[in-house]
């Protein structure tokens, strides 16, 4: 029996698991030293708010494993031999393998400040970074301030979570307004509105130079670059960003960059050897996406197509067009498409952005100055229907479509307010078009002939 092995049991290890199972018979092994049993990273930030029980996070029953014939191993790997298909775990006990799965994440980034390794220093990641911010962090009390470092999608679940315990939370963001690098100007300018009128002091264009100790090794305070300012706090979080979690493979002949060099079928550069999820790193980026990409998503299709590969299906990777979806605090944000920020977007991307004059509700849509071929959406409060903008964007439909059909993607529920004419008005005005929206069409939305 041909025994698969897969290192990491996040959503790209256990998705390859679960689906080699559906199409074969072989013998799959999981190996982490995280957990015993897979759960929800993206759902770990409740649990410390109260909203869940970190056994509610775990989306199979402990029996589900045995009953689909899943052996799981508790331990590090500390060593892969390709040739002899061989891997060690814990410096101790070997394991034979015929095909073996790379799937170990990232780890948050670390950029060498004096003090990043304080007790009260801690990224927020892993079941282990959950369990050190209740040590580190339980009550307002133990925790009298804490100082994020970061401003991406983690640094601002971490101020959320602090603030569910009302822990007081400095965020120091070293770009000019909050995650420019990926949102457009009034997206970006609006985030940083709702963070401060949610009372957390946040400091834009500014770096982290030291984390300082107190007397028994634990953060006392941080001291900000250029003004030297001092502020007291007894938690970091750790939160610039994450890498492929690969260190252990440096001595194993399997070529890395950022991250495990993988192409277009998710093969490395050793036969039967194979990386998905946030460690594996494509040789040439598809399309605008990145090399690699930590994202829920794309874990779980990189899982879903491996599984075909293993099972004699070989099947490249094609995770069709980008989307994504987060929080910024209470809002919803979603994004289908590209829609690039004003540092990376190209000559012929335009924008058109409309923004609720009272509340914090805006979209941006990019399109070809040209063609006017709709390119993405960025939606904030206004949740929209993946499948339809996948369509779209399949069909190359233009921007004066897609505004004119918007009311067919709207997916809020019943009795929300719809704004389609204010926005469809003010792209009237702001590019001289005529448009008038439609009303919802089920036939369309579901191609009903």
């Amino acid at each position: 029996m041909e025994n698969i092995v897969i290192i990491g049991n996040g959503i790209a290890g256990v998705t390859a698991a679960r689906h080699i199972r559906k199409l074969s018979n072989k013998r799959i092994i999981i190996i982490s030293a995280e957990t015993d049993h897979f759960f929800s990273r993206t759902a770990l930030m409740y649990v410390y708010m109260g909203h869940m029980k970190f056994e509610h996070i775990q989306p199979y029953e402990d029996w589900f494993w045995e009953k689909n014939r899943i052996e799981l191993v508790r331990g590090y790997v500390t060593h892969i031999n390709p040739e002899e298909k061989k891997l060690t775990i814990d410096n101790v006990s070997s394991l034979h393998y015929d095909k073996l799965i790379i799937a170990t994440g990232s780890k948050p980034n670390k950029f060498g400040w004096p003090g990043q390794d304080l007790h009260g220093a801690q990224g927020l990641y892993s079941k282990q970074d959950l369990d050190l911010l209740e040590v580190n962090a339980p009550n307002k009390e133990a925790c009298k301030r804490a100082v994020i470092v970061g401003g991406g999608l983690i640094g601002i679940e971490l101020a959320e979570m602090l603030q569910s315990r009302d822990i007081p939370v400095t965020f120091l963001v070293r770009e000019t307004s909050f995650w420019n690098g990926v949102l457009p100007s009034g997206e970006s300018q609006m985030i940083n509105e709702h963070i401060l009128e949610h009372h957390i002091d946040l400091r834009l264009g500014t770096n982290l130079k030291e984390i300082v100790s107190d007397e028994n090794g634990r953060v006392k305070s941080v001291i900000i670059a250029d003004t030297n300012e001092e502020i007291p706090c007894n938690l970091v979080g750790l939160t610039a960003g994450v890498t492929p979690n690969i260190d252990f493979l440096k001595d194993s002949g399997i070529e890395l960059g950022r991250g495990v060099k993988v192409n277009r079928f998710l093969e490395t550069n050793i036969k039967d050897i194979y990386a998905i999820g946030d460690c594996a790193e494509q040789h040439e980026a598809i399309g605008n996406r990145r090399p690699i990409e930590a994202v829920w998503y794309t874990g779980r299709m990189m899982g879903e197509t491996l599984a075909q590969t293993i099972c004699g299906n070989r099947m490249a990777y094609n995770p069709g067009h980008w989307f994504n979806s987060a929080k910024f605090l209470d809002i919803e944000y979603q994004t289908y498409g590209w829609v690039f920020s004003e540092r990376r977007k190209e000559a012929h991307e335009m924008h058109f952005h409309w923004r609720h004059p009272e509340e914090k509700i805006c979209i941006t849509v990019a399109f070809h100055q040209d063609s006017k071929q709709f390119l993405g959406i960025n939606t904030f409060g206004i949740r929209m229907r993946h499948e339809l903008f996948d369509r779209w964007l399949n069909e190359e439909r233009t921007v004066d479509f897609v505004l004119e059909h918007l009311a067919d993607a709207n997916f809020d529920p019943e009795f929300y307010r719809k704004y389609e004419v204010d926005i469809v008005s003010k792209y009237n005005v702001d590019f001289g078009t005529s448009i008038k929206p439609k009303k919802k069409s089920l036939k369309r939305i579901f191609q009903i002939a």
